[in-house]
């Protein structure tokens, strides 16, 4: 591991130091001190061959990373072998409900496939009852630990619910899992793995909102997207009092992605009839699945669809053997203006593999002040 920024920040700390004192400086101490008020920003990235073979072996040497195209100097880079720390979501919501033992078969066997000194934490859904109401909350389960039996346990325990707070879940990695900075074999190699339809149904958070905590937190994400939209439909239509109801927050997700209608007139899931009920379907899928692409893509991470929950324990697999093909680097950014604006991130291979293809980090949002 090629880990050069404690040193690093200590030889600034004292050009701080001395900056706050009035000693006599030196030329460039001026830098050094900037240098310390700067963002150091990290890139989980993964390098695969034209065949889809991971590239392993690589070295600072065979990088060159561009902000806002702009070659910036690395300042830290970590090799593939080095741990990750993972929060693992597991959606025991709608259909999967009747699968649980299952889901945590597949589960378990993705905490065996990680490799020794990998920390996973373990979050999924519950119903609770509030003032009668039953309720489907997110809850976490475990806390990061590499303790094998610790999280066996915890898997063991997960429940089902009667909702899906699949964006509250998302802020719940961010702000509580991932809550604490990392230790510094962690820094910049951070996951969320998720094995869900991605269709939420009971969240206060939108999606908006997760997006944007999970960028800023610079969270690769992997998810394994079950297909449950057949057994969904098929308990969706006829009697409105026996079928599975959309939630109100999933009929104004609908409609708000439809030009020119009145959502009010149409939170009443008996005031839909059949085929209306089945284009809301479509498109809430359809929806689940673009932020999907969209959160994974941006941070460099990947999507698995899997047609039904037999397929998750080999996309479990997939996921395992991918988190140990990432390379994190971490570079000052040369633009040191904290002004909340997007810089995009690209990294340009030298001397790998002729074609070879870099998935990675696509940016991140400046600080403010």
């Amino acid at each position: 591991m090629h880990r050069k920024r404690p040193l690093l920040l200590l030889l600034l700390s004292f050009g701080l130091i001395f900056g706050v004192y009035g000693q006599d400086k030196k030329p460039g101490d001026e830098d050094e001190v900037i240098k310390v008020k700067t963002q150091l920003v990290d890139v989980p990235f993964a390098v695969v061959s034209p065949n889809g073979v991971p590239v392993r072996g690589l070295k600072a040497s065979n990088l060159i990373v561009y902000e806002d195209g702009k070659p910036q100097e690395i300042a830290d880079f970590s090799t593939t072998s080095e741990p990750f720390e993972v929060a693992l979501l597991l959606d025991t919501s709608g259909s999967t409900r009747s699968d649980l033992q299952l889901i945590q078969r597949a589960a378990q066997f993705f905490v065996d496939s990680l490799r020794p000194g990998d920390r996973v934490s373990i979050i999924a859904f519950n119903s609770v009852k509030n003032d009668g109401q039953s309720t489907a909350v997110s809850e976490v389960i475990s806390p990061l630990t590499d303790d094998r039996r610790f999280l066996r346990t915890a898997i063991a325990n997960v429940k089902t619910s009667n909702g899906t707070p699949y964006y509250d879940s998302l802020l719940q990695v961010v702000d509580r899992v991932f809550r604490d900075p990392p230790r510094e074999e962690f820094r910049g190699r951070r996951a969320l793995v998720a094995l869900t339809d991605g269709v939420d149904s009971t969240s206060a958070a939108d999606f908006s909102e997760a997006k944007e905590r999970l960028g800023q937190a610079g969270i690769v994400t992997f998810f394994i997207q079950v297909d449950t939209r057949e057994f969904f439909e098929e308990t969706l239509l006829g009697d409105c009092q026996t079928a599975i109801r959309f939630s109100t927050a999933q009929i104004r997700r609908y409609y708000r992605s439809i030009k020119g209608k009145n959502v009010e007139k149409a939170v009443d899931f008996c005031g839909l009839g059949d085929f209306e009920r089945l284009a809301i379907s479509k498109k809430l899928y359809d929806i689940a699945g673009n932020e999907m692409d969209e959160l994974a893509k941006a941070s460099g991470g990947k999507v698995f669809p899997v047609a039904d929950l037999t397929e998750a324990r080999d996309a479990f697999k997939s996921v395992a053997d991918e988190i140990g093909t990432k390379y994190t680097l971490a570079y000052y950014p040369t633009n040191e203006k904290h002004d909340g604006s997007y810089r995009r991130i690209r990294i340009e291979l030298k001397g790998a593999p002729a074609g070879s293809v870099v998935r990675s980090r696509e940016g991140y949002a400046a600080p403010l002040n």
